[in-house]
């Protein structure tokens, strides 16, 4: 018989600075390697998706941030990568550190981008999210 298999949780954050530019990151691992997406990362068993977007973000780029509110909820499936999470999307600033790339095995970069001018190769998520701010 088939093992069961459910989808994860991931969350993300629309990081806005006061030029109304977004922080995106470059994706070295799958899903979605080669992308530019939204930081974020999973959620921890036991843990709330607020606590877990503040962890997984002072992680990857060594800030702290606050969350404005929710923006969207996307269902992130590819089946060709077989991925399926369900993510949480916040809009969020930082109140204290400096932008740095915390994760090279994982992040290719780290970059500030103007809202209208995204870069063409980003993730699911992230287009999702950036067509919800509009």
């Amino acid at each position: 018989m088939e093992e069961a298999r459910w989808p994860k949780v991931g969350v993300g954050a629309v990081i806005v600075d006061e030029n109304d530019r977004i922080l995106l990151v470059l994706r070295k691992k799958a899903p979605e390697a080669g992308c530019w997406s939204l930081p974020g990362g999973k959620v921890d068993y036991m843990e709330t998706i607020e606590e877990a977007i503040k962890r997984e973000i002072k992680e990857e780029i060594g800030v702290e941030i606050e969350i404005s509110r929710l923006l969207c909820v996307t269902n992130h499936i590819i089946q060709a990568e077989d991925v399926h999470y369900v993510a949480p999307t916040f809009i969020a600033h930082i109140i204290k550190g400096q932008v740095q790339n915390k994760e090279p095995h994982a992040l290719e970069k780290v970059q500030w981008f103007p809202i209208d001018e995204m870069p063409d190769s980003i993730t699911l998520t992230t287009d999702y999210a950036l067509k919800q701010l509009r």
